[in-house]
């Protein structure tokens, strides 16, 4: 067996990605959605989440962000497609120094994947018993307003019922929060 098809098969087996089945399921419709980019998006999910899961999500997170636009700024100084603040630029580049420059539209979309892996782990790691679904959920809930802060509020709610969790904890959040997970999910048509 190579590699490859042993290193997908445990994280399948750990459900660290959804099935073939459930990354096909999904299309993406916005005026923002076309194949710019795409190369970056497909490249950095596959290194950093497998090759069976979807890049699309990714990309309907950059477009949440951005609308695509490599020179957004922010009022908080987030920047590029992805908006990541330059001081977790700074950090991913510590671990990744080949990661060059943030306004880059290759690199902002690298880090933001890496960093979108280093939350789902996270969440993995401390909730083992949510769905992929929740987990993508609260991993694009902590991007946009802080492990820390998604961690304090799901302490506050006692819920172990998987499809339960995610709805008492996202009313919880900032609306901005809520809007968007909301919009990167209607992004995905789910």
């Amino acid at each position: 067996m190579s590699k490859f098809l042993y290193i997908t098969g445990i994280l399948l087996v750990l459900n660290l990605m959804p099935s073939l089945s459930e990354a096909k399921k999904y299309t993406v419709e916005s005026k923002h959605w076309t194949n710019k980019y795409d190369r970056y998006f497909r490249k950095y999910t596959k290194r950093y989440f497998g090759p069976s899961f979807d890049w699309k999500w990714f990309k309907a997170q950059g477009i949440a962000e951005s609308g695509l636009k490599d020179s957004s700024k922010s009022h908080r100084n987030a920047r590029g497609i992805m908006q990541i603040m330059p001081a977790t630029f700074k950090e991913i580049k510590n671990k990744n120094p080949h990661y060059s420059n943030i306004h880059s539209p290759k690199w902002n979309i690298a880090a933001g994947i890496y960093y979108d892996k280093n939350l789902y782990r996270k969440i993995y790691n401390r909730w083992q018993y949510l769905s992929e679904g929740n987990r993508l959920n609260f991993m694009f809930a902590s991007y946009n307003a802080g492990f820390g802060r998604i961690l304090n509020t799901m302490k506050k709610v006692r819920s172990k019922k998987n499809k339960e969790l995610w709805e008492k904890v996202k009313q919880l959040l900032p609306k901005e929060t809520q809007n968007y997970v909301t919009r990167i999910q209607r992004l995905m048509n789910n």
